[in-house]
This record gives C-alpha cells, sequence and structure tokens, in this order.
C-alpha cells in the first residue's frame, strides 16, 4: 500500500517513535464473535458443556443465551423463555408485552409499529427454538427475522381473531397451528350465528391458506368450527445437526483457529491440503494480520469434528492449533462478526527530535487519550492489499476489472523477495510460461497457486486459460482482489476529503441516515443506498452533523457518491485507471461488486494501556508500551497506532 494515500490525522498531539511487531506475540488479535464474545472464551470452549454465554442484545443488554451445542438441553417442548433468552432481556421482553396488552402505544401514536429486538441468533437452529418458544409463550407476538436479527411486535391477525372469539380461545387456536401437525384438529366453541361463523371461516381462510380446511358441524343442535391441518405426503422437517450426521448429507464442523506468523488463506489452504479438501469448503469471518498470533472463528465443510481432532498434530508442525471444535449446521459468513480484540506491544519507544525521554509518558497519555476522544481516520491496513512487497492485491484486482485476464494472472505469480521453493515455482512460470513444470516447483500447501498451475496446465495460458485458472479458486478469493483495488481507492478519497473540505461535515456529503444502533453495527456490509443522506447547506450551516457521522463509498455499481467536489474526485480517480465507464462486474468470472460505505472516521473501545520504562534486571531497556482495545470489523489496529505514534505502520 503506497504509504502517502495515508495522509491524514485528526489529533495534534505530537505522537512518539517506536516498533510493533518485533515478534508475532507482540501483536494477538482475538476475533468477537456477532455477539461480542472473544473466540477464545474459556465459558463456551468445551464441545459437550452446555454452559450459555454472554450475548449483547440490540439495546445493549448482557444475556445469558445458549450455543448450538445448549439446543439439546431444552428441546422443542421446552419453552423456558429465561433459558433461552437469559433473564435481562425476557425481562424486557416481558415488559414489552406488557405494553401491548395494556394497549400503551408510543409517542406517536402508532401502536402496530411498535417492535421489540430479541438480539441476534447467527445459529439458524437455535433461531428456530426462538421462533416457537416466544410464539408458544406470547401467542399474540409476530416473530420476524432479518438476517440473524429477531424482533418481535404485535401479530395483527391474532388480534383481529380475539375480537371473532375470545382472547383465550385465539391464544389456543394460535398454539394450536404453530404446533404444525398434521391431521391434528382444533374446534371452536359453538358459534351460533351463521354470519359470524362465515366471518371466521374468511378469516382462517384468509391467513392459513392451503395448510388447513375449514368445515361447520352440528353437535346436539349447537353448530362449532372446526380447523383441520392437511395432512402431507412429505412431511418437511428441519434438520438436527444428528439428523444430517445420521442421512449422511454435509458435514459442517466449528472451530476456533490460532495461526502465528501465517496469513488466514495460507493457514487454510495448508489445513485443505492435510484434510483433503479443498481451500473453498473453509468459511470464516474475516481475515487476519500474518505478522501476529491471531484467533478467529472458522467452519470446515464435510469433516467431521474427530477427523478435525486426528490432524492436531500436523496442524501445529505449522504454527496452527485449533480449538472449541463442535459441530454446526451451516458454515460461516465474511463480515458476521462484532470486531476484534487486540493486545500489542509497542516498543523501543522514544520521543521524536530531541525532546528528553522524561515527557515520554506525557506524550503517551496525551496521544492515547487524543484517540480514546477523537478516533482516527478509517484507513484500511495493509493487509486489504496482501502481505507482499512487490506486488499488490490492489494492481491484481484493477486488472481484473479491466478484464485484462494475462496480466492478472503474471500479477498473481510475480515472486517476492527471497530463494524459498514457492518463489522460485513463480519466477519460473514467468519466465518459462510452463504451468506443469511451476506446478512440481510448488509447495502443497501453496493451494491457491496450484489451483492457478493445474488450470493453465489444463486450458493454455492465453485468454481463456487465464479464465480458468481464475474461476479454479473459491468465489471469495477471487472478490478479494476487486475488493483491495476499491479499498485502495477509498483510502485516497479519504484523504482528499480530509485536505480539501476540513474536519467538519458540508453540503454534499453522505451521512448514515438509519437508525442508532450499537457501534459494531455500523459495520460497511450494512450500510446501503437507501439509509444514506446527502447533506444540505441549511444542514451546513447548522451543524446538523458532525464528522465523525459522514461515510464514504466504497466503489461499486449501485452505491450513490458524495455531491460536491469528492464526487467528481471520483469519477476522474477512476478514470485515471482506466476504469471511467467501469460497470464493476467481470462476468467471466462471475463477480460483482455493488459496493458499499464506510465510515470516514473510526474509535477504538475498552482501551487499556501502561508504560514500562524499567528493566526488573539491570541491563538497559528500552521503554515499551503495552495496550489494548476492541475495534469494530474492518478497521484495523495498525491504522489506529498509527493515528496514537503520528507514524506510518505496516
Amino acid at each position: 500500500m503506497e504509504k502517502e494515500a495515508l495522509s491524514c490525522f485528526i489529533s495534534d498531539h505530537e505522537g512518539f517513535h517506536g516498533t510493533i511487531k518485533i515478534s508475532p506475540q507482540d501483536f494477538v488479535v482475538t476475533e468477537m464473535d456477532i455477539n461480542g464474545q472473544l473466540v477464545t472464551n474459556p465459558n463456551i470452549e468445551e464441545t459437550h458443556t452446555k454452559i450459555p454465554r454472554q450475548a449483547t442484545n440490540k439495546g445493549g443488554v448482557k444475556s445469558k443465551r445458549p450455543e448450538l451445542n445448549d439446543i439439546d438441553t431444552f428441546n422443542q417442548d421446552c419453552f423456558d423463555l429465561n433459558v433461552i433468552l437469559g433473564l435481562s432481556v425476557n425481562k424486557e421482553l416481558e415488559n414489552f408485552t406488557n405494553k401491548i396488552r395494556l394497549g400503551t402505544s408510543p409517542s406517536n401514536g402508532k401502536q402496530e409499529n411498535m417492535e421489540f429486538s430479541l438480539g441476534t441468533f447467527p445459529d439458524k437452529n437455535l433461531r428456530a427454538v426462538v421462533h416457537k418458544a416466544v410464539r408458544h409463550t406470547y401467542p399474540f407476538l409476530q416473530t420476524v427475522t432479518n438476517q440473524s436479527e429477531i424482533r418481535v411486535r404485535e401479530d395483527q391477525d391474532f388480534k383481529e381473531l380475539s375480537k371473532l372469539s375470545s382472547e383465550g380461545e385465539a391464544e389456543d387456536f394460535f398454539r394450536f397451528m404453530d404446533a404444525k401437525v398434521p391431521g391434528s384438529a382444533f374446534t371452536f366453541l359453538p358459534d351460533e350465528s351463521k354470519e359470524h361463523r362465515t366471518t371466521v371461516h374468511h378469516f382462517v381462510s384468509r391467513r392459513f391458506g392451503k395448510l388447513v380446511e375449514t368445515k361447520s358441524f352440528t353437535d346436539q343442535k349447537k353448530t362449532s368450527i372446526t380447523v383441520r391441518l392437511r395432512e402431507r405426503n412429505k412431511q418437511s422437517k428441519k434438520r438436527t445437526i444428528t439428523d444430517c450426521q445420521e442421512e449422511d448429507v454435509t458435514l459442517y464442523t466449528a472451530f476456533t483457529l490460532q495461526k502465528d506468523n501465517l496469513e488466514t488463506l495460507e493457514a487454510i489452504s495448508y489445513m485443505a491440503v492435510v484434510l483433503d479438501v479443498l481451500p473453498s469448503d473453509f468459511t470464516y469471518a474475516g481475515i487476519k494480520d500474518k505478522r501476529a498470533v491471531t484467533y478467529q472463528a472458522m467452519v470446515v465443510k464435510k469433516i467431521s469434528p474427530e477427523q478435525l481432532l486426528e490432524k492436531v498434530s500436523e496442524f501445529e508442525r505449522r504454527g496452527i492449533k485449533i480449538s472449541r471444535v463442535h459441530p454446526v449446521s451451516e458454515p460461516l459468513k465474511i463480515g458476521r462478526l462484532q470486531g476484534n480484540h487486540f493486545d500489542l506491544v509497542i516498543r523501543d519507544l522514544k520521543p521524536y527530535g530531541k525532546r528528553e525521554l522524561a515527557t515520554l509518558e506525557e506524550l503517551v497519555q496525551e496521544a492515547v487519550e487524543n484517540v480514546k476522544n477523537r478516533g482516527f481516520v478509517n484507513y484500511y491496513g495493509p493487509q486489504r492489499f496482501g502481505s507482499g512487497s512487490c506486488v499488490r492485491a490492489d494492481q491484481i484486482g484493477l486488472a481484473l476489472l479491466k478484464e485484462e485476464m494475462e496480466t492478472s494472472v503474471r500479477l498473481f505469480f510475480t515472486p517476492e523477495d527471497g530463494d524459498d521453493l514457492q518463489n522460485k515455482a513463480k519466477q519460473h512460470f514467468l519466465l518459462t510460461g510452463n504451468a506443469k513444470e511451476s506446478l512440481a516447483l510448488m509447495p502443497a500447501y501453496k493451494a491457491r497457486e496450484r489451483l492457478m498451475l493445474r488450470a493453465l496446465h489444463r486450458y493454455g495460458s492465453g485468454r481463456e486459460g487465464c479464465i480458468r485458472a481464475w474461476l479454479s479458486l473459491p468465489h471469495s478469493m477471487r472478490l478479494f482482489y476487486l475488493h483491495s483495488y476499491c479499498s485502495r481507492v477509498w483510502n485516497e478519497a479519504a484523504s482528499c476529503r480530509l485536505q480539501k473540505l476540513g474536519f467538519k461535515a458540508v453540503r454534499g456529503d453522505l451521512v448514515w441516515s438509519g437508525s442508532e444502533k450499537g457501534h459494531s453495527d455500523m459495520a460497511e456490509e450494512e450500510l446501503n443506498a437507501t439509509q444514506v443522506h446527502v447533506v444540505t447547506s441549511e444542514e451546513e450551516t447548522d451543524g446538523v452533523f458532525s464528522l465523525d457521522q459522514v461515510i464514504l463509498p466504497i466503489p461499486g455499481n449501485s452505491v450513490k457518491y458524495p455531491e460536491n467536489l469528492l464526487g467528481r474526485w471520483y469519477q476522474e480517480r477512476l478514470a485515471q485507471d482506466g476504469l471511467g465507464s467501469c460497470r464493476f462486474r467481470v462476468t467471466p468470472l462471475k463477480l460483482n461488486n455493488p459496493g458499499c460505505y464506510r465510515r470516514l472516521l473510526a474509535k477504538p473501545q475498552n482501551v487499556t494501556y501502561g508504560l514500562q520504562t524499567t528493566s526488573q534486571s539491570d541491563e538497559p531497556h528500552a521503554p515499551s508500551l503495552s495496550i489494548a482495545f476492541d475495534l469494530d470489523a474492518s478497521c484495523y489496529a495498525t491504522v489506529c497506532l498509527r493515528e496514537i505514534m503520528k507514524s506510518n505502520l505496516s
């Protein structure tokens, strides 16, 4: 990444000199799952231990929540919401239902729009339990899922039926329908009004359609309506993990990956070779630093927990450790994390210039406190662009966007500094074009390179062969290169925005206009154009928005651009790279980049730090700083340290 792109700071403190990543142990990264829990949390480590984990609902309330492994401890017939949701969330739910029962409406008077979030439930089996348990306990509530979040609101159909019958009878009927037992029947209380019975028939038919059949029958001169759930030839049923294993269908095994001085994709490639699966069989929430000790959640397909544990010793020889191994029902998705926790050591501290060492403690305190309070420019860090020094991932992404397939392959195989086997294989391919010989030289764990070389050997190194080579890689890997290019443009746009338009929100800026959520919910993947507002002249004058609300688009085919000079800058910058009319689709590679938005500023959370200026021995000791903090997903610790130290870091 070109350091000149990272040219802006937010705070005006002096900073200090220091060295990071002297060893990987000085830079420890631990992923936080979607509920804000560290993936190394010992309370959820054991495969068979039924210990609920701490979870955070949308309101920021901590609550006990079960994992997938806990589902069998409260089976489908157990509806204890204190166990399923946690005490605090269940209490809030009770308060919410009381408001509905009492007819308490919000200030806008639109009671039908009242909603309450139960939090996020990434596992679909657990979501099914939550839906069923809540509707059983509160039949007058409707539960809806938005991605993995479950929200509840008053069921207007229940409200309508409770006016046609008693509330108790309506509750019993909705519980009957939710049980979904084919062939079972529910009979309403006798009703002598034919007109009223017709209304009930119409309601049930409209609400439940072909799932049921309704009939009126007379017994002892009293007429009642019976509703029967239709029989199904093949009763559908959501399969549990046990069902999947018994039926020999796709297995998914989750684990926590610890890697030491390895790229995430390199670790995946090595594990794929050991397990005899494809790299695309692994899914993860995010890519972690190479020069670090990192912990992250991962899921592998078609491998059982027992098979994974058998390979522990082989993994460890490569600096890979695994823990918290357990079966799950689905793969991980990119971005399904709240953020990362960092434990860092900065060594060899000293003031800039000729400042006295005695002032170092003051410099450190001022710098850290400034960034705690004001944040930093939310630049993308170096791992977004690959770890290589000779060729960057963003250059490959640009070649792909221009559909220069041969160029992109040559860039992919550009060797790094060094004389190891993989660089010899890359150099041989560039010099000779002989993919077969290069494949023989390429180490077995370099899965991406080997996949590409196999395709090039089979289909040739022309345009069609290069397309086939790229298609041999998983979709997420191909997309990584496009995202890398767009991230570089975003970095340059951020610098341009601050240099040209200053440090307040101005006319034409884009700001986030969605409802205020927790800090982590402003991840770039969740922002979309319908929630983006363009600052007006009046709003600039009145200071309605602040700089930390400004967002910048990451280029793509579905984003809105700023309506000021920065918008023109985007057009000129893309045209400079030959992308003036780019649709951000690479059809031959089945790639589409709609684009998204990213906050201009980011802020660390839960910051702690300590300065060590003396040694426990008589040996000379350079001061060091231990610092820990949390960052949202897709924010970079090296960029945060850059703002603290006033130094470009890699």
